[in-house]
């Protein structure tokens, strides 16, 4: 009542939409026009045709509500807010029509809808993908189920199985088919068996013997199948074993119009006239049915396979358990005799007898075939024994009756055939060792119900009944769990529990209990045991009725759905009865198949025996008389034991429509199968508690917008969302808080939903507010301004008028008089001027005569003085001349005349007095200064000469040093020709001992370059050697020991020792191997030889003494050159290891940053107020369970760094790294781009702006680290195209225009896929319409690209390594000295 009240009040309002029943699309959307309030009798409602209608709803339920739009299409039904089955029916046709998504969750369950076309969803790239990931973070899949069992059995080491069931045409057997194929891709082995390989190699052999087509299906199973895929402790394949159930041998004799027998018929007879075939004799005539509907020459399909792919197939599966190719041709002889058999002619002879021809075609082809007495086999398909106490009598049978043993025998055959070919399937994939742990693989056949139902469709209702009571009491059993985990008060939930109708059938005195106590007795017939039926049953159990127009049917009401079974054939295809007498011709058989493997008598004998009156009737044999029902009993509580054993994994396979139409949706029929797969019992145990369920994390980044700024101060998440709940939702019953999630009522997520679109429509119109005022602002100063200028321009021509043109006459008169009074005044001021200055020139020129005068005085005056000069300089040359000679006698007492140095000084110094007396004479200096600075120069002049009279002395001593050792080296040179004289005479006498000793001496250096090796490399522990990784970066040339590998190599080739030089590059080339083997995940050891196996084949071409290598080499480099050997050949093996080492190098750094990929590039959001989290429903994703330890963008821009620096310190070529990043760039944008294909969720405008963000990170880092030219950046051309996909609009033809021009990394396929997958994440987005997609799709079918959905991750792009010759000279290289190789360097 109280959920009714806040029902009504919250969701009826006006606006609001609900589901209504309607007759053609089960279920039709309205919206509420007028609120309702408790009491009213109908609801207001507007139909989406525009039609009003006045639902009626007392005493009618209220109707449905309908979920808001942000939660259709969700990947989980559990995810809705309403839980009911229009929105589950709503949401699946949204997903399959729209966005052509085939699979989704519901909880547990996979439900997979058969879209009738191929898809690219399948390929090894989505199996990688799916790998490794958890069920929540990826879209529903069948990969994502398979995944989820393969993990839980290795982490839990607990068996699991993968239970696909649906009904016929629903795409049971393809959805086991990917599973299997999934679980052989991720667990291959690496052993030479590929137990894997033959496990999918078994899938179409038994395809081709157990399918057929029907009306519904054109590959349907008419068998079930239970596939045990064994595992050992590495988690990889060892085996496998299959268990099959009740194979529908009626359909070899008979097929219902418009299908077919099994496909191996069709495929034997499609080549009968090849020359392996020919002997089968399965002649093309027209006339001859041979067991089909129609003749075999118009045979034509294309989804079964050639005889030669078959053949190919059994090849695989059977090889080592026997040949092949015999086993193979006793099938086809067997399959071809059961055709001939059924074309042999039963002629009849009278009413009581028949007969069959000896010369009949077709017998005679049987019995050559099967190697049987053609006389017998024609003898005993027309008659039978009775066995009385004292003789055996041999009775005629009618044509009928012959007919009928004749078919018995037809299925008793195949149905061997089938049971052998599987134990030989079994026996094939059989495993010697030790099983840990497996996978099963149930593909079975859903609940059928047609316009005839038989014994085959009774059985398949009782196996699929006690499937559904496993699956309600799993779907019960994770409930509870889940409560009891999360701390939730369990209440019991009332779900529908089947255990009634399964007594019905397998309880003493049950259905199967009385059909087998009426096949024992002779008499027993399909009336008396209906009759039985009625007796115990009607108006006793409420589970079974009895049909108002039939007396020969009976109806039980399943968990799906009524059904009437007729009651005609119970008991014969209960007894399975075959002919004794034919079942001993063909035990005579002396073909190797029915030597080997006897056809088993049938528990019912068809040989009627007669015992005596007076006898006493034994009761019979009940485990001796098997029927088939009781088989299939005993069977099914097998299979019930062993996946009660497993943790289960549900696929309920959905057949859309029945026209076989790709991506058509019919509700009826889909409702109808959602029912009766048990989706919706499901959802309704969900719906009855709380079907919603939040993560702290998911309610926290969807619903801050409604929390307060108090509160987002807070740090505690899980306070937040509890305060901010219990302020929105004052009715605590409507959630409850669990110790990870929050469990909600159904329709409280709608109601959050509401407040949060109020919230945000709220905040729209502020927006929209601010930016109108602004705008209204802008738009009123425009119309002021523009007002303004006009009333300038109209008061201006105002102006202009008869007096205004009055008063500017008026003004330009009063110019006139003005200017012509300034210019009257001006011309009289020059005047007075130019009388001015003609008086003071006049004035001049009167002045010019007397100034002739005073200029002749003053020149007389300066000759005057002239001449006095002249006298005056002779008379003091005169006294000079005589203070030099004064000077010279007193410097020539003082200094020696025998020094010549001082004679030269006295020169140049009388030289320099004579100079400078002339000069100070010329300027009047006086001569005492002079003297005093040819004193003081004096004086160091003779300090100086003192100084070099010091080194004189040295040098003559260092000189007599040097010849006393010239004089001892030419000693020792005459010693060492005597020495080389002894030593040639000598060579000519060297015994076999001094060659051993040699051989001795050339191991020692061998030992000594292996020490060498293995001192290089352990160069990055920081071993026994000086010589460490950083250190030879930081403080060495980059590439130290490659150098010191190539100054070895050089030594051989100085030697001329071929033997020494190739042992010393093998001893090489392995230890880099072995060093790359055994650190083959030690990135930076890695990166360490690469470098140097770059460098060391560098230098062996740069030294090669080839031309083209020594263009660019210094003289003193050309010097080093090898001289005895070509290195051609090694240069080939370490470009081959270096490729090798580049490979490793790029897979271990692959392997280190693809965990951050994902997470940092699309799941971390960086960007404020940009959160596009949305409820996940059953499967959680892994970031919203735990956030805290969550790799962001800034990881994978760190790994990127470390990954530089460390390449850099290593010394790594610039053209190598950037090869390198090229390749981490891409594969950060396939992995990216591969998992938004495969995420709904994420496929949004928002991610797309984060997205973008981040590769604007990416190539900022490029930026950085000056590594534009490394095409990295094109690299995510195809995700910055997506991202941007994602954020354009998508409605119009010119956008769609746009998008084909725009988007030309990506494939249509592709583009097609974001399409289809993009999700709103807000009211205030829209879905990209059908329409809009296939006018995009339109524009696409013109390119020729591949139809490829995802990108290959493990793609490498070609490594080229240039050829860098080393600036260094060897001479310069300083080797360390715990190597002891100083004499690398004297060579």
């Amino acid at each position: 009542d109280v959920f009714l009240k806040i029902y009504s009040r919250n969701c009826l309002g006006e606006y609001n939409r609900v589901w209504i029943p309607d007759n053609e699309e089960v279920w039709q959307s309205a919206e509420i026009t007028k609120n309702y309030r408790t009491g009213d009798h109908v609801l207001h409602l507007l139909l989406e045709d525009g039609t009003e209608l006045n639902y009626p709803v007392d005493p009618a339920p209220l109707p449905p509500l309908r979920n808001p739009d942000i939660l259709v299409g969700e990947n989980d039904l559990t995810a809705l807010s309403y839980l009911h089955e229009p929105a589950v029916l709503h949401n699946l046709k949204v997903r399959f029509v729209e966005s052509k998504l085939i699979y989704t969750y519901s909880g547990i369950i996979l439900v997979a809808m058969n879209p009738y076309k191929q898809l690219p969803i399948y390929g090894d790239a989505i199996i990688h993908a799916y790998s490794g990931q958890n069920m929540g973070d990826m879209d529903p899949h069948i990969f994502a189920v398979a995944e989820e069992a393969y993990k839980q059995m290795a982490r839990n080491n607990r068996n699991q199985s993968v239970i696909v069931s649906g009904e016929s045409g629903a795409g049971k057997t393809v959805s086991a088919r990917y599973a299997m194929r999934y679980f052989a891709t991720v667990s291959k082995s690496n052993s030479n068996a590929h137990v894997e390989d033959k496990v999918l190699a078994s899938n179409p052999i038994t395809e081709a013997v157990g399918n057929a087509k029907t009306t519904r299906n054109d590959n349907s199973s008419r068998f079930g199948k239970y596939t045990e895929i064994s595992f050992d402790q590495r988690h990889q394949i060892i085996g496998a074993n299959m268990r099959t159930y009740l194979l529908e041998k009626s359909r070899v004799v008979f097929q219902s119009e418009n299908e077919r027998n099994y496909h191996i018929f069709y495929q034997l007879c499609a080549s009968a006239l090849q020359p392996e075939f020919k002997h089968l004799k399965l002649g093309m005539s027209q006339e001859s049915k041979l067991f089909f509907t129609f003749a075999v020459l118009h045979f034509k399909d294309r989804i079964f396979k050639s005889p030669k792919c078959l053949r190919a197939q059994i090849l695989l599966t059977f090889s080592g358990t026997c040949r092949p190719e015999d086993f193979q041709m006793d099938v086809f002889k067997i399959l071809a005799a059961i055709l001939h058999l059924g074309n042999v002619q039963m002629t009849a002879v009278g009413d009581e007898k028949s007969s069959v021809s000896l010369e009949d075609k077709h017998l005679n082809i049987f019995c050559e075939l099967l190697d049987l007495d053609n006389d017998k086999v024609a003898q005993w398909l027309c008659h039978r024994k009775i066995i009385t106490a004292s003789e055996t009598v041999i009775k005629p049978m009618t044509k009928l009756q012959a007919l009928n043993a004749r078919d018995a025998l037809a299925k008793k055959i195949y149905s061997h055939l089938f049971d052998f070919i599987v134990e030989r399937i079994n026996k094939a994939l059989h495993f010697s060792g030790k099983q840990h742990t497996f996978i099963g693989v149930l593909d079975i056949y859903g609940f059928e119900t047609f316009d005839v139902n038989s014994f085959e469709q009774f059985c398949i209702n009782y196996a699929n009944e006690k499937l559904q009571q496993q699956f309600n009491l799993h779907v019960f059993k994770l409930e509870q769990e889940e409560y009891m985990k999360e701390d939730i008060p369990w209440t019991l939930i009332d779900f529908y529990d089947n255990q009634p109708v399964i007594d019905l059938i397998e309880a003493k005195m049950g259905i199967l209990e009385l059909l087998d106590e009426e096949c024992l007795l002779p008499q027993g017939t399909d009336e008396n045991w209906l009759q039985k039926l009625y007796n115990n049953y009607i108006n006793k159990n409420p589970f079974f009725q009895k049909p108002k127009m039939s007396n020969t049917s009976f109806i039980i009401q399943h968990f799906a759905d009524k059904v009437e079974y007729k009651s005609e054939g119970f008991l014969e295809k209960n007894r399975d009865t075959v002919y004794e007498v034919l079942i001993d011709i063909l035990r005579n058989s002396k073909v190797n198949f029915f030597q080997d493997h006897p056809v088993p008598i049938s528990p019912f004998r068809s040989t009627i025996t007669v015992k005596s009156a007076k006898t006493v009737v034994k009761p019979p044999n009940k485990q001796f008389r098997t029927t088939v029902g009781s088989k299939f009993r005993s069977s099914l509580y097998l299979l019930m034991e062993t996946l009660n054993a497993t943790t289960p994994h549900y696929v309920r396979c959905i057949k859309p429509n029945d026209e076989k139409l790709p991506f058509e949706f019919d509700s009826k029929r889909v409702v109808q199968q959602l029912r009766a797969c048990g989706v919706l019992e499901t959802i309704r145990i969900s719906a009855q508690s709380y079907p919603s369920r939040w993560t702290y994390i998911e309610f926290f980044s969807r619903y801050s917008i409604l929390m307060t700024q108090h509160e987002l101060s807070l740090s505690d998440k899980k306070k937040i969302c509890k305060t901010v709940l219990q302020r929105l939702i004052q009715d605590p019953n409507q959630y409850q808080f669990g110790r990870t999630k929050i469990f909600f009522r159904a329709g409280q997520v709608a109601y959050l939903e509401k407040l949060r679109s109020d919230k945000l429509r709220q905040a729209c119109i502020v927006i929209q507010k601010n930016v109108r005022s602004w705008h209204q602002r802008k738009k009123f100063l425009r119309i002021k301004q523009a007002a303004v200028t006009i009333q300038q321009y109209f008061h201006g021509q105002q102006a202009i008028t008869a007096t205004a043109l009055k008063q500017a006459w008026a003004a330009i008169i009063i110019q006139k008089y003005c200017r012509g009074y300034i210019v009257r005044k001006l011309c009289q001021l020059i005047r007075v001027a130019a009388i001015t200055i003609q008086a003071y020139v006049r004035g001049f020129l009167m002045l010019k005569e007397h100034k002739a005068v005073i200029l002749q005085k003053y020149a007389r005056a300066w000759l005057a003085r002239r001449r006095f000069q002249n006298i005056r300089r002779f008379v003091l040359n005169i006294q000079l001349s005589y203070r030099v000679q004064r000077l010279q006698k007193k410097l020539e007492d003082q200094v020696d005349d025998k020094n010549p140095f001082m004679f030269s000084i006295n020169f140049l110094s009388m030289h320099f007095f004579y100079c400078e007396s002339i000069t100070f004479a010329f300027f009047l200096i006086p001569c005492r200064i002079l003297e005093k600075k040819f004193q003081n120069e004096k004086q160091d002049y003779e300090k100086e000469i003192e100084s070099l009279k010091g080194e004189i002395k040295t040098l003559r001593e260092e000189k007599i040093k040097l010849q006393d050792q010239i004089q001892e080296e030419h000693i020792i040179q005459d010693d060492l020709k005597l020495e080389v004289g002894q030593l040639k005479k000598q060579a000519k006498f060297i015994s076999v001992s001094s060659l051993h000793t040699a051989n001795r001496e050339f191991q020692c250096f061998i030992n000594s370059a292996s020490f060498l090796f293995c001192c290089l490399c352990t160069v990055h522990f920081k071993a026994s050697c000086d010589l460490k990784p950083r250190g030879v970066v930081v403080n060495m040339i980059p590439g130290l020991p490659a150098y010191i590998l190539f100054m070895c190599v050089r030594y051989a080739d100085y030697l001329n020792d071929g033997d020494m030089l190739k042992s010393f590059m093998s001893i090489t080339t392995n230890g880099i191997k072995q060093v790359i083997k055994e650190h083959a995940e030690d990135f930076e050891i890695l990166s360490f030889w690469l470098s140097n196996t770059y460098h060391f084949l560098n230098c062996l071409k740069q030294y090669s003494g080839e031309e083209e290598f020594m263009k660019q080499n210094t003289p003193r480099q050309n010097m080093n050159c090898l001289k005895h050997f070509d290195l051609s050949e090694y240069r080939q093996i370490l470009s081959d290891l270096a490729i090798r080492i580049y490979h490793q190098f790029i897979l271990v750094m692959e392997k280190n940053i693809q965990p951050m990929i994902v997470p940092g590039m699309l799941e971390h959001e960086s960007l404020q107020g940009i959160s596009g989290m949305k409820p996940t429903g059953f499967r959680k994703r892994s970031s919203s369970i735990d956030d805290t330890d969550t790799y962001t963008m800034t990881s994978i821009l760190q790994q990127l760094s470390y990954f530089y620096s460390t390449m850099c310190q290593n010394g790594l070529d610039t053209e190598l790294l950037k090869q390198a990043v090229k390749q981490l760039f891409f594969l950060i944008g396939a992995v990216t781009l591969n998992s938004l294909f495969l995420r709904k969720d994420m496929c949004s405008c928002r991610k797309g702006m984060q997205i973008r963000c981040n590769i604007s990170y990416l190539e900022e880092w490029l930026k950085e680290k000056n590594l534009q030219s490394s095409s990295a950046k094109e690299t995510l051309e195809p995700l910055s195209q997506a991202a941007w996909l994602l954020q354009v609009k998508k409605i119009t033809d010119d956008d769609a225009k746009e998008i084909y021009e725009h988007c030309t990394s990506l494939s249509a396929v592709q583009i097609v896929k974001i399409l289809n997958s993009y999700t709103p994440i807000d009211d205030f987005e829209k879905r990209v319409s059908p329409s809009f997609v296939r006018k995009v799709q339109a524009m696409l079918n013109n390119r020729e690209d591949i139809p490829q959905l995802m990108l290959d991750t493990k793609y490498l792009f070609q490594v080229t390594f240039p050829y860098t010759p080393s600036p260094h000279a060897l001479e310069i290289i300083q080797i360390p000295s715990s190597f002891k190789l100083g004499f690398l360097t004297r060579v």
